[in-house]
């Protein structure tokens, strides 16, 4: 029985490959953890970053610590690794049994990814957070690296680091950019950079633009952003209808295809079907 209650804790919602909503929750308020892990998104990641101010950070990192080997799974941004903060991060995280994947930051080569991977545990996900124009150029490499895998975009640090503002025209490049490298290096499609704010509309409207720029998930950074996410990045039930519609017009194996476009028509089809039976997405 205690096994299994274990494994009901931690079980993940939703794969990380097709996460849609991932949390950032300061490490340094404990107190906040929870309520990440009982909300709609479907991956939190603690950060120990950006987040936490130097002198904190050793006390945020025994905080996540404690909190993961407590039957909860999540993942943890980590410090780039071009700080001391970084191989402190790894040495407290090595073993660390609901660690589910470490988020670096700051990411520019892929020998940061593997060295990242070398001090974790066999097989543990490193999500490459790009932040920088030299993160962005070496992204085909980073992608292609053995460990890593998905990218993320952190767009207020590249916006920062180059100069542009946050316009869908300006950040058009980067983020097309992004879904190529990583349709090339066959990695999960990345992750969108976070919305400020609270207003749903603008929220909404930017995940459809994360979503027709080829990414499928969103950082979000607050609870409250993650369910608009998941709706806005998964098939609407029009799409499921229309899917299913077109499934049973062409047949499952495609014997009812009559052209050359209906083998595509079908194709996409599948792919939304399987996306609305993942996310609970009911034809209307």
């Amino acid at each position: 029985m205690e096994t299994a209650d274990m494994e009901t804790t931690i079980a993940p919602r939703i794969a990380a490959e097709q996460a849609r909503s991932w949390l950032l929750v300061p490490a340094g308020k404990p107190e906040n953890f929870e309520a990440a892990h009982t909300s709609a998104a479907d991956a939190v990641i603690l950060d120990l970053e950006d987040a936490v101010t130097p002198d904190r950070k050793p006390q945020a990192r025994a905080d996540v610590v404690a909190w993961l080997s407590e039957r909860r799974r999540a993942w943890v941004r980590i410090n780039d690794a071009t700080t001391p903060y970084w191989a402190d991060d790894l040495d407290a995280l090595s073993d660390v049994p609901g660690l589910e994947g470490v988020m670096l930051a700051k990411t520019e080569s892929g020998m940061q990814v593997d060295a990242t991977a070398d001090r974790l545990r066999g097989g543990t996900k490193v999500l490459a957070l790009i932040e920088s124009a030299v993160g962005l150029e070496a992204a085909p490499e980073i992608a292609r690296t053995e460990a890593t895998f998905r990218l993320a975009f952190g767009s207020g640090d590249f916006r920062r680091d180059t100069g542009m503002d946050d316009s869908p025209l300006a950040m058009a490049y980067p983020r097309s950019r992004l879904s190529v490298t990583s349709r090339a290096a066959r990695i999960a499609a990345p992750i969108d950079g976070p919305t400020l704010g609270t207003d749903v509309d603008a929220l909404t409207r930017a995940a459809a633009l994360t979503l027709s720029m080829g990414m499928t998930g969103k950082l979000c950074m607050t609870i409250a952003q993650t369910a608009p996410v998941n709706d806005a990045l998964s098939p609407s039930p029009a799409e499921a209808e229309w899917a299913r519609d077109v499934i049973a017009d062409l047949g499952e194996d495609g014997s009812g295809i009559r052209d050359g476009s209906d083998a595509p028509k079908l194709a996409k089809a599948k792919k939304i079907n399987a996306l609305a039976r993942l996310f609970d997405v009911a034809p209307r």
